[in-house]
């Protein structure tokens, strides 16, 4: 019997008159509660090593599924040892190539100036000629999408309330392919390309699984807001990538970290050594830093991504102290991992902020010479500002006023152009046809219509007498409302079984989401929720590994049914993308058909 220790047998009594013998029931003990688990397939858990528990094992070659070879499938040994080799690769790939296919193929239509960018496709070209924004002349978009082509921008700096590193991307993809549609895109859609290989490749690290890996990146690569914004030269899918990265950069260091905590510690917990730790060089934290760093250098909500992140591997740091053995985990992680985890993603995200505006600093600081503001500090009094601007709290009068004349005039007039830009991003309230609120994001209250025609008979390839042509900004409906009921369960798994994984995901979606209700009164508008779309990917993955079900705990019936349920929510999702695909690329559909899509008022 699991857990009981056997004892000497004493000698078998004579039976009793009328009853049993001794092994009869009369002599027979209960069953007890494992008994009974155990006649319904209960085992209880191995004892898993402290190294196992640190860093749990990746994906390994084993035996192929059940699934093939109950159905009379069998494939090489060999092949099958190769397959599972490569497979952390090879399907991760395979789903990025899928994605990548949908986001190029018709890259280049609608052949317009469509949305925003006709702010962000200019800035970048004029980043890329001058190396700070400039304006344009007046029907500078006519001139651009004309033939023969125009490219009328002036010489005198704009006033831009982004930071540049999103519109350097932009121009990259307009210095290769030129001022064109496919030319301003060519950039978003390659990241999005990469976002999918990378949320992959996160996933089965996150979930020790290349089967939920690839869901996740097929997840994300039929995600309409992400198609969307990968076909759109829009600053938010830079933000999403950057923060992506980081994410995937503080796993490897999560494992990375823990892998050195296993070595040292070997098969037992030791409270002395695990309080002491020093845990060194950690290069992938310092490059989760510089894509964070990178985030906030395309626009300003990449901050909550500095904050969150600096938290969640302070977090990380401390439980694995605690798993080690350490008394008092969280003091320790405090003296010892928070300056250092500051360090890493605070100052080093500074660093590279301040370097994006490079070509600002370069530019001369001549009046009208050089980018906005560039020279501002110019022959000013270097006192400090009266008034500072805090999130949250707006403008605080200072108590004083400090001489600051040993600041550089460059840096002093990069804070008073910042100070402007913070003024305009609070205080922008003017109402738009589109704006939503952040409460109705995760339902798809209200998307966004980037482009929009209503061709007749005859025109742009419309075939009967009225038809619709529309670029929609809007997730791909069933997978954002499976989204839902995921967080819901990472909510769950994160309050109740202290699942970390869970806590991850959340914490990510967190710093992408939660901040927009501070700004409830300022124009938003849904495109925004792309920053955490891979986390809402990640929690319906998340969702799809409990319906497959555990691999050790679960029966093999059981992981059939699951997976089959698990595989039609997929094609569901699957289906709904592509139902919804002719919105997403702007096709000339009936307009009986674009009627049928609007499955709400609030999306007309």
């Amino acid at each position: 019997m699991l857990g009981r220790t056997e004892q000497p047998s004493p000698a078998v009594p004579a039976p009793r008159e009328g009853g049993d013998g001794p092994e009869g029931p009369a002599d027979r003990r209960p069953p007890s509660w494992r008994d009974t688990l155990e006649r319904f397939g209960y085992h209880q858990p191995e004892r898993i090593p402290l190294a196992e528990r640190l860093v749990p094992p990746m994906p390994s070659a084993g035996g192929p599924p059940l699934v093939l070879n109950r159905l009379g499938i069998f494939p090489p040994e060999r092949l099958w040892a190769w397959l599972c080799r490569w497979a952390g690769w090879l399907g991760p790939l395979a789903v990025a190539l899928f994605g990548g296919v949908l986001r190029f193929t018709g890259l280049g239509s609608p052949h317009a100036i469509i949305f925003d960018e006709t702010y962000y496709a200019k800035d970048a070209y004029t980043l890329w000629q001058r190396g700070y924004e400039t304006n344009w002349a007046d029907g500078a978009n006519e001139a651009i999408m004309g033939s023969p082509q125009g490219i009328p921008f002036r010489l005198d700096a704009a006033y831009v309330v982004h930071p540049p590193v999103g519109k350097w991307i932009i121009g990259l993809g307009e210095y290769v392919f030129g001022m064109n549609p496919f030319g301003w895109r060519a950039a978003m859609a390659l990241l999005g390309t990469l976002s999918i290989l990378m949320i992959a490749r996160i996933g089965r690290r996150l979930f020790r699984s290349t089967l939920l890996g690839c869901v996740a990146g097929l997840l994300l690569a039929v995600d309409g807001l992400h198609f969307v914004m990968s076909r759109v030269a829009l600053l938010d899918l830079v933000v999403m990538f950057w923060t992506l990265a980081a994410f995937g950069f503080l796993l490897l260091d999560r494992d990375r970290t823990r892998g050195l905590i296993a070595r040292r510690l070997g098969d037992a917990p030791d409270a002395v050594l695990a309080r002491r730790m020093n845990l060194g060089w950690r290069p992938y934290r310092i490059a989760a830093g510089v894509c964070v760093g990178l985030t906030c250098a395309t626009k300003w909500s990449g901050l909550y991504v500095a904050l969150a992140f600096g938290l969640l591997t302070v977090l990380w740091d401390a439980g694995s102290r605690r798993l080690a053995g350490a008394a008092r985990p969280y003091l320790w992680t405090l003296l010892r991992d928070a300056v250092p985890a500051f360090c890493s993603i605070v100052l080093t995200s500074v660093v590279v902020y301040v370097s994006s505006f490079a070509g600002w600093f370069a530019s001369s600081s001549a009046p009208g010479q050089g980018g906005y503001g560039r020279d501002w500090a110019a022959h000013r009094a270097g006192l400090s500002p009266e008034f500072v601007p805090l999130p949250g709290l707006g403008g605080v009068r200072m108590p004083f006023r400090f001489d600051m004349s040993w600041v550089p005039d460059p840096l002093r007039s990069l804070w008073h152009y910042h100070s402007t830009v913070y003024d305009f991003h609070t205080h922008l309230t003017s109402p738009h046809t589109y704006q939503s609120n952040p409460w109705s994001w995760l339902v798809l209250g209200r998307p966004v219509s980037y482009f929009y025609e209503s061709p007749k008979l005859g025109q742009s390839g419309c075939q009967v007498n009225e038809c619709a042509r529309e670029v929609l900004g809007i997730g791909t409906p069933l997978l954002w409302w499976a989204g839902v009921v995921a967080l819901v369960y990472c909510l769950y798994r994160w309050a109740v079984r202290r699942d970390w994984r869970a806590g991850a995901v959340l914490c990510g979606l967190a710093a992408g989401y939660l901040p927009w209700f501070a700004y409830q009164q300022r124009t938003i508008f849904l495109f925004y929720a792309v920053a955490f779309v891979p986390f809402l990917v990640l929690a319906v993955t998340m969702l799809v590994g409990v319906m497959i079900g555990p691999v050790r705990a679960a029966s093999p019936d059981r992981r059939i049914i699951g997976a089959t349920a698990a595989g039609a929510l997929l094609l569901a999702v699957v289906w709904n993308f592509l139902y919804f695909y002719p919105l997403y690329t702007g096709q000339t559909i009936p307009m009986d058909d674009w009627r049928a899509r609007m499955w709400f008022t609030s999306w007309i």
